[in-house]
């Protein structure tokens, strides 16, 4: 099998993508787990494949560094609108792009002729506990209180497509992530296992983040992630709505707006390589 890819990042947040339009991946999650390795591999967080879609421009399927899918990744979808405008693919800047999680729509931004950047609607935030999913009562899971890796906390839990549980505290790097991560992903508070970004307030319109993914360990950025954060911080009143909020991430930064109706997410897009995968 030789297989054509391009590898993207998206704040540091890279992923193999491939084009199913002219190619197809008979075991996307088995080929996730080899691609994906950094010694042995290509190296990334995970496997992207760009499908036909009967309802958008375009389809996205993201598998994880462990072959589990996941239902929507926000750095990932802006590649995609990316790879579908440098392709000659779309001619339009307004592009949508189907996911597990509903069909996004994206503004891409060009230079050159190439697209840079893009802004997503990311819909809007799942706030209910038995559709994050997260095993807590009530409408709402704002600042609540637990034990999990063996301290008590504060946890507000969204879901942007894919379950989070936003954690404010100090200065994340000083956390030992290797350790707790983990304990946060497969907690039994959590069904379907978890993101958890550990977030230091700022200001009221700067957040920092440190994010552990489920079936990825820690990333340099998570899009969904920013966003659950960005929720997060407006819920629990550290950041105002319907206004930008930076998010300062190891591979660099998101802009997210949360509004009424979404969650609006804004950052870069970028190129690493073109390659073939022979196996």
């Amino acid at each position: 099998m030789a297989l054509r890819f391009t590898k993207m990042h998206g704040c540091g947040n890279d992923y193999v993508y491939v084009n199913c339009f002219e190619q197809e991946v008979e075991d996307p999650a088995a080929l996730s787990i080899v691609i994906s390795d950094r010694h042995f591999g290509v190296g990334g967080d995970g496997l992207v494949l760009i499908c036909p879609s009967t309802v958008a421009d375009a389809k996205m399927r993201m598998f994880n560094a462990d072959g589990s899918e996941g239902k929507m990744c926000g750095n990932a979808i802006r590649c995609v609108g990316k790879y579908l405008w440098d392709h000659g693919m779309v001619k339009k800047q307004t592009v949508t792009i189907e996911t597990l999680s509903g069909i996004k729509t994206l503004e891409l931004f060009t230079e050159n002729g190439l697209v840079t950047a893009a802004r997503v609607n990311m819909g809007p935030a799942i706030l209910k506990p038995a559709e994050i999913p997260v095993n807590l009562p009530g409408e709402r899971a704002v600042a609540v209180p637990v034990n999990i890796a063996g301290e008590n906390r504060l946890i507000t839990c969204v879901s942007m497509g894919n379950p989070h549980c936003v954690v404010f505290g100090e200065d994340p790097y000083l956390l030992e992530l290797e350790k707790i991560g983990p304990l946060f992903e497969k907690d039994p508070l959590f069904p379907e296992q978890v993101n958890t970004e550990f977030i230091q307030v700022i200001d009221s319109h700067t957040l920092k983040m440190r994010v552990w993914e489920r079936g990825s360990g820690e990333t340099w950025a998570c899009g969904t992630g920013a966003c659950a954060a960005a929720t997060a911080a407006v819920l629990n009143g550290f950041c105002p709505a319907n206004e930008e909020i930076t998010v300062h991430l190891r591979g660099g930064d998101l802009k997210i707006c949360c509004t009424t109706e979404a969650v609006f997410m804004t950052g870069g897009a970028v190129k690493v390589f073109d390659g073939v995968w022979e196996a």
